[in-house]
């Protein structure tokens, strides 16, 4: 392996493949990524057998090769670089990192003891824009559940129809839609004839948030039985950059636009930035059930926002809303109030309710795409 690449193109490789690497006290391999230096191209990966990540630079290659090296010190020694190019060859077992003013000499191993990591048939894939998918998934990806014991709800729930894509995440208390639809399927292309669909385990689809730009690209994203890959690609060439590489969720997701309410019995249009920072406060004395109470007073056209701990004290705010229906008591988790309202962007926000114990739903207003259901907590 000899190969001459730009310094913050090597920095940029290692900082996204690292991410999937860790200590592993069974598998020490994983702790490693692989090197290959290809005609024209550096190559990094990382696994840790349920999620992989590949990285193309554009570099000069004298010679190809490929070695496994420790991803934490390759992370360390790259992180302080600061020549415009770097030279690395490979000699045996030893990676060589070489500059103007620098040499240094990392220990690896043979190439052959790296994971396979799985490759798709690329025949068959769905065309998106990426910005629209990363921006999708940071408004749901924080409403995951956390426990291993429905294991179908503890991902993203993607549905690709013919116009337009969901991205969907519960953990029973609550749950948030995105539906990110196309005009005339520009920014959008579905090969497949019928509907998509997969569970993405949230920590693919954090690292997927991670590895799109902000710039204006194109995302692929292609099926096995039971894997995902998404893939991006350079803009100086038409050759991949990125490519993630996740096991899909087994199991059905559940029916959950049933419990999505579709007529409100009371409701209350509030200025979000207001709301927000009334919740925020009566949090401070939520107690240890993290409750505070909305009282929705009708004719008085206000909401009245209370929340009380024996061993703090307790905080009575108000707001006024434009309301329709009927006055109602209903109180919340505030902490779970806080995780919709800060994914909203629009200045208003309508909430429905079905009374004191049915599911509560929270959307913008001027902004369909997006819906928050919440579920009260019982009086």
């Amino acid at each position: 392996m000899n190969l001459t690449i730009l310094t913050k193109e090597l920095k940029k490789g290692v900082s996204i493949t690292e991410r999937v690497t860790g200590k592993n006290l069974t598998l020490p391999i994983l702790d490693n990524v692989l090197i290959e230096a290809l005609s024209n191209f550096l190559k990094i990966s990382a696994t840790d057998l349920e999620l992989g990540v590949q990285w193309w630079g554009m570099c000069k290659t004298e010679k190809e090769g490929k070695i496994t090296i420790p991803a934490k010190l390759l992370g360390q020694i790259t992180g302080s670089l600061s020549d415009e190019k770097v030279n690395i060859k490979e000699k045996g077992n030893t990676l060589v990192l070489e500059g103007k003013n620098y040499k240094t000499q990392i220990k690896g191993f043979t190439a052959d003891e790296f994971p396979i990591i799985p490759s798709f048939s690329k025949d068959v894939f769905i065309e998106i824009d990426a910005r629209k998918i990363k921006d999708g998934l940071m408004s749901v990806v924080d409403m995951v559940s956390l426990s291993q014991i429905k294991p179908e709800i503890s991902g993203v729930y993607f549905l690709f129809e013919k116009d337009l894509v969901r991205l969907v995440a519960t953990d029973s208390f609550r749950l948030s839609e995105k539906v990110i639809t196309f005009s005339n399927k520009q920014g959008y292309k579905n090969m497949f004839k019928e509907r998509v669909s997969f569970i993405l385990p949230q920590r693919a689809a954090k690292e997927l948030i991670n590895i799109v730009s902000d710039e204006e690209k194109t995302l692929r994203i292609y099926f096995s039985e039971s894997q995902v890959l998404f893939e991006t690609f350079l803009s100086t060439v038409n050759h991949p950059e990125i490519n993630l590489i996740s096991r899909q969720i087994e199991g059905e997701y559940p029916s959950y636009q049933e419990i999505i309410p579709r007529e409100g019995k009371t409701k209350i249009t509030v200025n979000k930035e207001e709301f927000l920072r009334q919740i925020k406060t009566a949090g401070i004395f939520g107690g240890r059930t993290n409750e505070v109470v909305l009282k929705i007073a009708a004719k008085e056209k206000e909401v009245e926002i209370f929340s009380q701990d024996a061993d703090v004290g307790e905080a009575n705010l108000n707001i006024p809303a434009k309301i329709e229906g009927s006055s109602l008591k209903v109180s919340f988790n505030w902490k779970f109030l806080i995780d919709g309202l800060t994914t909203i962007k629009s200045s208003e926000i309508l909430f429905e309710f079905q009374g004191d114990d049915g599911p509560a739903a929270i959307r913008p207003i001027g902004d369909a795409s997006y819906l928050y259901v919440v579920m009260p907590i019982k009086l």
